[in-house]
């Protein structure tokens, strides 16, 4: 006897986002994402933006800088998922595991610290003559590879600073993040002055939150004086010093997550009908789909796919709008998913699928911190689940999966199916389709699949297997 669907009863969505939505709000809650590329635990970069705002007005910086320091410090990771499937390329490991490491490792000098780095996360589970060969491959090329690695991530970081209509200054401070103060650092081994005084900040104030939320003040305090004129300005280093001996300096720090989004200098706001939305949206999109070449424009896929089924089911341009969102932000929790898993070409292991399966939490809880996000934040929360219980992390079944939610749970799978992967190659549209009709209706909800197949009739091209389709579909309906 066939799995009885229970009958969804439409609702009217709450607005897309609040009528004032502040650019800090959003940006201090999706940054949360970038810790998890970058290996910090979350709340990484607002914690170092406390300390980059009090080192601005220390400085007596003006409302403009502070202003560019502020989103520079929130965006400054931006870049990160672009290499990190070629840092798992070099290393053989897991990159996220590696990224966290580095923060703590003074990568400018050959050392023990150095050597024990290396010997931790190059190919640790090869045989020990492949181990060699990769540990020798790696300092041969250390210089050539750190040099790489460094400019995907601060080009591509500038690059999506820009998108999302930031300003050039704060562009600049993303790029040169990783220049040192002695000219050692990457991409361009800028040295002194010549590196943007907002990004010798940013270094300062990363490299500081890692140490002290690791190993506590005084080791962060150390590691400046002894970094001093090195990596860092010998003046900002001196600042900081000075600023850490007073306890409200780490309290503020400590309490940074409630007191980010009110060190915004600027105050800058959005509404709904404005375009920065959706601009952040398609940018953390590019983010998120950055972090593999197997997920190369797989958010922008599904939301095509879920503007199209969207459409031709009647819905309105907010509640549309809404859906489209959740779509391009779906995926924003598997930035916690080390691309040794992503990119695996067998069967992935118990522990690796746990790891796998908690990607949705992780972008129900980092969007639940955006005011406004609520019906998003489930949105995106619900895109693994089925109708029949059988999905994950949550196991709803079909009376509690929203209309919006079922036609992201048939887009993604129709953008995942049309994909090439790691263990296949992209399937036919005919076969994505007979899979999929497969699971209506006691997995998925049949008139979404439906309305799927309804729009690939009217243009076949716009739901082909063209990674950039969704793009055009979504500004072809915005």
């Amino acid at each position: 006897m066939p799995l009885q669907i229970a009958e969804y009863k439409p609702k009217s969505l709450a607005p897309a986002a609040a009528p004032t939505l502040r650019v800090s709000e959003i940006l201090a809650g999706l940054t949360h994402a970038l810790d998890l590329t970058e290996g910090q635990p979350m709340g990484h970069s607002n914690r170092a933006c406390v300390m980059g705002m009090k080192l601005a007005d220390a400085m007596h910086l003006s409302l403009q800088e502070k202003g560019d320091l502020y989103y520079a410090h929130l965006m400054k990771d931006a870049g990160c998922s672009s290499n990190a499937s070629r840092m798992f390329q070099i290393l053989g490991s897991d990159e996220i595991a590696a990224k966290h490491d580095v923060k703590t490792t003074d990568w400018t000098k050959t050392s023990w610290e150095s050597l024990q780095y290396a010997l931790t996360h190059v190919r640790p589970s090869a045989p020990f003559l492949d181990r060699v060969r990769a540990l020798w491959n790696i300092c041969r090329k250390q210089k050539q590879n750190a040099k790489q690695l460094v400019q995907i991530r601060c080009e591509r970081g500038s690059t999506i600073a820009r998108k999302i209509g930031l300003t050039e200054a704060s562009a600049v401070a993303i790029h040169s993040l990783d220049e040192l103060w002695d000219g050692s650092g990457q991409p361009a081994n800028l040295k002194g002055h010549a590196i943007p005084l907002l990004s010798r900040i940013l270094n300062l104030t990363q490299s500081v939150e890692v140490f002290h939320r690791t190993y506590g003040v005084r080791a962060a305090c150390d590691m400046v004086r002894k970094r001093s004129g090195r990596w860092f300005d010998p003046e900002l280093s001196q600042l900081f010093l000075t600023l850490a001996k007073s306890p409200s300096f780490w309290r503020d720090v400590a309490h940074a997550e409630e007191l980010v989004v009110g060190l915004e200098p600027r105050h800058d706001v959005l509404d709904q009908e404005q375009a920065t939305l959706d601009n952040i949206c398609v940018a953390f999109a590019d983010v998120i789909d950055a972090k593999s070449p197997f997920t190369y424009k797989h958010s922008t896929g599904v939301a095509g796919a879920a503007v199209a089924i969207a459409t031709n089911l009647g819905l309105e341009p907010l509640e549309i709008a809404s859906i489209r969102r959740a779509a391009l932000l779906h995926d924003i929790g598997k930035l916690s998913v080390p691309n040794s898993i992503l990119e695996k070409p067998g069967k992935l292991d118990p522990q690796e699928w746990d790891c796998v399966k908690k990607h949705p939490s992780y972008s129900l809880d980092i969007l639940n911190r955006i005011p406004g996000f609520g019906d998003i934040s489930e949105m995106a929360a619900s895109h693994h689940e089925k109708l029949d219980g059988s999905g994950y992390f949550r196991n709803m079944s079909a009376e509690h999966l929203s209309l919006p939610a079922r036609i992201l749970v048939v887009s993604d799978i129709f953008d995942a199916l049309a994909a090439k992967r790691p263990y296949r190659d992209a399937l036919p549209l005919e076969e994505v389709f007979r899979i999929m009709e497969a699971d209506c209706p006691r997995k998925l909800d049949a008139s979404c699949f439906d309305a799927l197949k309804a729009s690939s009739q009217k243009d076949r091209e716009l739901l082909a297997v063209s990674r950039g389709a969704g793009y055009n579909l979504i500004h072809a309906n915005g």
